[in-house]
């Protein structure tokens, strides 16, 4: 071959990957900046920010640890080892320890079935989710004692077999599960809608089971909304006072909770123990606060991976992206098909 011939395709083959190869963007200019406004106004803006902030949320919570510790700090861990508080500690971490478990089986089952599959009734079963964020848990408690108590539709069927809910823990438990159970689903449903089935139909057609395609694929994907929703429910749990009072009867030492009990030595004018009991309730809001921003940290990671993620990036699209002539040829060997599992049949 002559040394013609040789250029001649050597340049033929240039000009073929200079078509093919990405071409760079002609408009490299720096972004203007969106925001317009001056620095003094910026400056106002977040000065009254940081004043709002620090009125409202940093003042009350250096009040609570102020006026725990007004009397000394024995008499702080001696209000904490009043009887009626140890019983009021110990009912509010048996009520979330048994309402967050319930709550976080319940999310994981709606938000799988919500963003995984199509089913009639969906819309009903999303909108019962959010009824706890528009019902007052006062109501809420209402409603239990309307159907469970002396008088209620079940009353006297309970007091016949010697079971009581209202005013009793089990009341307490069923009051902190409705106004708690829409924060897991809440936080699990959006992050499973982006980031899509790919994944689980990949894996069912590899052979895996069900179980199997939980675990290893869909779980480890929503670990950190879990986390996220469990803690939300957990601070709320701990915290609740509406639907708690109203089934609680205020028996103290027996029915109360740390937010009820703080209530009842607030009444007594017993000032400094309600503080050191409202204190742990800070110092759990705030560990939650710590959690919560890591959790939430991680989850927008995962959710802007998975809008950043492609429909499909199999085999074929790789060889696309590493060879010139595989693009060719899939234009004309692999047509578009359709994926052999269509939206939940898992």
């Amino acid at each position: 071959m002559s040394r013609r011939s040789v250029n001649e395709a050597q340049g033929a083959h240039d000009a073929s990957a200079a078509a093919i190869a990405p071409r760079a963007p002609l408009n490299v200019a720096r972004r203007p900046d969106p925001v317009t406004e001056r620095p003094v106004v910026r400056w106002i803006l977040i000065g009254v920010a940081l004043l709002f902030l620090a009125l409202f949320l940093v003042v009350p919570l250096v009040s609570v640890f102020y006026q725990a510790f007004s009397k000394g700090i024995g008499f702080y861990f001696e209000s904490l080892a009043d009887p009626d508080a140890l019983s009021a500690i110990k009912l509010t971490v048996i009520t979330a320890a048994i309402a967050v478990p319930l709550n976080l089986v319940f999310g994981l089952v709606a938000s799988w079935c919500i963003a995984k599959f199509e089913f009639r009734g969906k819309a009903l079963l999303t909108t019962l989710i959010d009824l706890p964020f528009s019902v007052s848990p006062v109501i809420s408690g209402l409603i239990y004692v309307l159907m469970f108590g002396a008088q209620g539709w079940f009353g006297p069927w309970l007091e016949d077999h010697n079971v009581q809910i209202i005013f009793a823990v089990p009341g307490i438990v069923l009051a902190t599960i409705f106004v708690t159970f829409p924060f897991v689903a809440r936080e699990l449903i959006p992050l499973m809608q982006a980031q899509g089935n790919d994944e689980e139909e990949a894996a069912h057609v590899l052979g895996a089971s069900g179980w199997q395609i939980f675990r290893r694929v869909t779980l480890p994907n929503i670990k950190w909304g879990l986390l996220y929703g469990v803690i939300l429910c957990n601070a709320r749990a701990m915290g609740e006072f509406g639907a708690v009072s109203v089934v609680s009867g205020h028996i103290r030492g027996q029915t109360d909770t740390m937010p009820l009990h703080v209530e009842i030595l607030y009444n007594e004018y017993n000032f400094s123990a309600a503080f050191a009991v409202a204190s742990v309730l800070a110092l759990l809001a705030l560990v939650t606060l710590g959690l919560k921003l890591l959790a939430e940290r991680h989850m927008s990671a995962e959710l802007s991976d998975a809008r950043d993620v492609p429909a499909y990036a199999g085999p074929i699209a790789q060889a696309a992206q590493t060879s010139p002539r595989a693009s060719a040829s899939i234009n004309t060997t692999h047509a578009p098909q359709q994926h052999p599992l269509k939206q939940g049949e898992l």
